[in-house]
């Protein structure tokens, strides 16, 4: 419904846009649009052409007008109609004899009574109409907000603003009939303006606002659909769809109105089939009908006693059986009519390159690479072992390396040398003291480390033995 204009253009895929609106030229952004096949074809000699003309206002809203002026009026122009009070802007949508065909559709005089177009509209009636057009959406908010608080059972849909800004027409859908008289009173005086009321139906509100339906595009209603015909649920059972109300039903909340495109050649496939009721009778058993297939002209059966198990008849072997079944006799069995039916498997036109296209794939949980311990670093432990030993070492050990002197510290700084450590003294280091620069709680926490070290290394005592070693305080 967009013309060449709207089209993707841009490097980022955005629509580039006329930027217009929906006044445009071509008309082809706006709802219900009908082209002009006969906008290149010239008249008859001495025939005038025809006087009406067709005006688009919002949502797709369109009446027709007769130009008494002889303005040159053409697909796109914006003009000023005539209203009750005031004067009211549109777009003009449809011009020359194609006006008449739509009036006939649509039960209408060609040369009957028309409202008449004033002029074509100035640039002061195009900025008081666009900013009436911009109050529309935040008023209709509020006019949502005082139906509430009235506890009205009523929903406002819409609000279209006349031309001149003069009158406000409030759209509403409602179940039943609703007094808003104290309504209407609150509306003027919040809005200070005149308010009409008029209540359309759930398809009417439908198509006004558009949307998209089920199927991806927009609705039918809102782009070219203009006769809303009854549609019954008999439409979903002739078609053999579910009669799942969430699927049936479209944005207005009513059945679907494609439900009655096909219709009419479901009916005449049916016309050579059995009723769905037919039921037939066998030597086996009696068998009911379960499935139609209306367009490869089969039927399901099955037994009774047997629902489980579906046979396959063609049309033709159920007429047969019904003829037998109508001169009293019953038929051997439907193992003797029943057809097979191979399964068709889908043509594989893809390569499976990399494995991708199978459903199992994301079921075995993927293994984790766990390191064994000692396993896999052997060889960058025994590169990385210092030359002194193996990293673990007792805890006599570490409190004799706790001994050695430090690199880090300065190079005055002397060994700390434990009992065991010390050995002969060297000659030439009598009267100096070997304590020099320590701690002296150094010795202190030798001792300590070193007695629990022993306890350490001590076996368990024996409970038995020490029974009569007991402390005289427990």
């Amino acid at each position: 419904m967009a013309c060449t204009n709207c089209s993707t253009g841009t490097k980022d895929g955005t629509p580039r846009g006329c930027k217009n609106n929906g006044t445009c030229g071509t008309d082809s952004c706006n709802k219900l649009t009908v082209f002009d096949w006969l906008s290149n074809m010239s008249l008859p000699g001495g025939q005038e052409p025809f006087d009406a003309v067709e005006v688009r206002f919002k949502n797709g809203r369109k009446e027709f007008y007769r130009n008494t002026e002889k303005l040159t009026l053409s697909i796109g122009d914006i003009v000023a109609t005539e209203a009750s009070p005031g004067h009211d802007i549109g777009i003009v949508t449809l011009t020359g004899e194609l006006v008449k065909v739509q009036m006939k559709k649509k039960n209408e005089k060609p040369y009957g009574d028309l409202p008449k177009i004033y002029r074509k509209a100035s640039q002061k009636d195009i900025d008081i109409w666009s900013a009436a057009r911009d109050k529309e959406e935040p008023m209709k908010v509020i006019a949502r907000e005082l139906a509430i608080k009235l506890k009205l059972e009523m929903k406002i849909s819409d609000i279209e603003f006349q031309g001149d800004g003069s009158k406000a027409t409030f759209y509403y859908t409602a179940n039943d009939r609703v007094d808003f008289r104290q309504l209407i009173k609150d509306y003027a005086r919040v809005f200070s303006i005149r308010i009409e009321m008029k209540q359309v139906g759930f398809r009417q509100e439908a198509s006004r606002l558009g949307g998209i339906g089920s199927c991806g595009r927009e609705l039918c209603c809102s782009t070219w659909l203009t006769d809303f015909r009854s549609v019954n649920t008999s439409a979903a059972r002739y078609q053999q769809l579910s009669l799942n109300p969430q699927k049936l039903a479209g944005q207005c909340g009513k059945l679907k109105c494609c439900l009655n495109y096909e219709l009419d050649t479901y009916l005449d496939a049916l016309k050579g089939l059995p009723d769905m009721d037919t039921k037939l009778y066998t030597e086996k058993g009696d068998a009911i009908c379960q499935k139609v297939d209306i367009f490869k002209g089969l039927m399901w059966f099955a037994y009774t006693d047997n629902m489980a198990h579906w046979h396959v008849i063609n049309a033709e072997s159920v007429k047969e059986i019904m003829a037998i079944n109508k001169q009293k006799e019953r038929a051997t069995s439907l193992e003797d009519y029943a057809e097979e039916i191979a399964a068709i498997e889908p043509e594989k036109t893809f390569q499976n390159a990399m494995g991708q296209d199978s459903l199992t794939r994301f079921d075995a949980p993927k293994r984790k690479n766990r390191k064994k311990p000692g396993g896999g670093n052997k060889g960058k432990e025994k590169a990385t072992a210092p030359a002194d030993g193996p990293r673990d070492k007792k805890p006599q050990d570490r409190i004799r390396n706790n001994n050695k002197p430090n690199r880090e510290q300065g190079q005055g700084a002397k060994p700390q040398n434990t009992d065991r450590q010390q050995g002969p003294k060297p000659e030439g280091t009598a009267g100096q003291n070997p304590n020099a620069g320590q701690n002296p709680n150094a010795n202190r926490n030798k001792d300590k480390n070193r007695n629990r070290n022993k306890n350490r290394n001590r076996p368990p005592r024996d409970n038995n033995n020490n029974a009569g070693n007991a402390d005289p305080k427990n």
